[in-house]
């Protein structure tokens, strides 16, 4: 009886595996990430704007777009005075 519930675990497992590892592939979550296909229409602008899926806007706009917070005298300037 042992035997037969490790061999149906080990059936099960291997087939489990099969199908996650089928799954892995090098997928794009939007068409104009992927650098191959910048030069598509959907990927040039006017037409990524409306869409906001533009090569620029996808590919790490975080180490490019950079925006600083602003800085507390900056901060302190905008505050309208609430006493007046």
């Amino acid at each position: 009886m042992n035997q037969n519930k490790f061999l149906w675990c080990v059936i099960a497992i291997s087939i489990a595996m099969v199908l996650l590892l089928s799954g892995c592939q090098d997928t794009y979550r939007y068409v104009c990430q992927n650098p191959d296909k910048f030069d598509l229409p959907e990927c040039q602008k006017p037409r990524c704007l409306f869409t906001q899926t533009c090569p620029e806007y996808l590919v790490a706009p975080i180490l490019t777009n950079k925006i600083e917070p602003p800085k507390a005298e900056e901060k302190k300037a905008e505050v309208p005075n609430a006493t007046n």
